[in-house]
């Protein structure tokens, strides 16, 4: 007897469940997550802080001495030039100002990522070479989004949901004429490199050759930490090397050296 229609009737209503199986896994990614976070700090931008006030700049690539930097939001106004690091995330996060990485909690699974005030620095101090603007004149600005909570208290430049736009609309002093504004953002404009997928790529492979050593602990790819792992298999065969913590989600490895 061929069991084959039988079996073909019994699966086939739960064939739909596996496409969206898929596109959860999908959505899941850090990558996605991130395009997510940022286009939600994109839409609030756009609805809570004039376009003829604050000058929005997005994705903006420039190069560094050790390669390039990546960074999500610039806002250019009379204010200051604001430079904001987006980070899409959910469950408990653990923080302070002065350490090397933070600590998310989701229920009893604890995943650790880079200080994002320590990774936005970079990002400020290049805008700041780039510009030859005084440092005061550059603030920077973490946007959490997603559903996270920030369980211990942060410096008010740490901001979740829509209070980052309160926060770059808390500075209220203008230092620049509008004439600057002009011609700042015409400056970030003409400095970065052109948006496109080849300068992204560009981007993440600079991200994974630069040099990891054994105090930074922290996934060139993805902020998360860095575990000590052994090679099961290949020619590297019971070797020790760099895993980051986030994997399967996040592949990236680093070589012992």
């Amino acid at each position: 007897m061929d069991f084959t229609p039988i079996i073909l009737a019994a699966i086939k209503p739960m064939l739909w469940v596996v496409p969206f199986i898929i596109i959860i896994g999908f959505l899941r990614t850090p990558k996605v997550k991130g395009i997510i976070g940022e286009a939600f700090v994109k839409f609030l931008a756009k609805i809570k802080l004039p376009k003829d006030i604050y000058h929005p700049i997005h994705n903006v690539t420039l190069p560094t001495d050790d390669g390039t930097t990546q960074i999500d939001h610039i806002f250019v106004s009379r204010f200051g030039v604001f430079v904001v690091e987006t980070k899409n995330m959910k469950g408990w996060i653990f923080g302070g100002e002065n350490q090397a990485q933070w600590t998310q909690q989701i229920f009893k699974k604890k995943n650790k990522f880079q200080n994002p005030i320590r990774q936005n620095y970079k990002h400020v101090k290049t805008l700041e070479s780039a510009l030859e603007i005084p440092p005061e004149a550059i603030i920077s600005v973490i946007a959490f989004t997603g559903e996270c909570i920030l369980k211990t208290k942060m410096p008010p430049n740490v901001t979740r949901g829509i209070g980052y736009v309160d926060y770059i609309r808390s500075f209220s002093t203008p230092i620049f004429s509008e004439a600057q504004v002009q011609s700042l953002a015409a400056q970030i404009e003409s400095c970065r490199l052109k948006p496109s997928r080849k300068t992204d790529r560009e981007h993440v492979q600079n991200l994974k050759s630069r040099h990891l050593s054994v105090s930074d602990g922290v996934c060139p790819s993805c902020g998360r930490e860095m575990v000590l792992r052994i090679a099961k298999k290949g020619a590297n065969s019971g070797n020790n090397f760099w895993g980051c913590s986030g994997y399967p989600l996040c592949r990236t490895v680093q070589k012992i050296t």
